[in-house]
């Protein structure tokens, strides 16, 4: 199967919208593949290590309410 990456890294962001909590931490119970990528975009600060959130940036933070809506919400 042909995986379009950028799809999956789109909706783990939505989800982190979902997730969020402090303003702009996000629980990371995303797959290590798909946070690397998100922060390579940088949308995420640097989720490696012992905290289990991660800090979204100004743009990741936008991007993810966007794509929370867009993804998710009822017409």
């Amino acid at each position: 199967m042909d995986i379009d990456e950028d799809k999956i890294d789109e909706a783990a962001l939505a989800l982190m919208y979902l997730t969020l909590h402090d303003h702009f931490r996000a629980w990371k119970q995303i797959d290590w593949e798909v946070t690397n990528r998100l922060h390579a975009k940088g949308l995420i600060c640097d989720p490696v290590g012992k905290a289990k959130s991660v800090v979204l940036t100004d743009e990741g933070l936008k991007k993810s309410e966007e794509l929370f809506h867009k993804l998710f919400s009822k017409d």
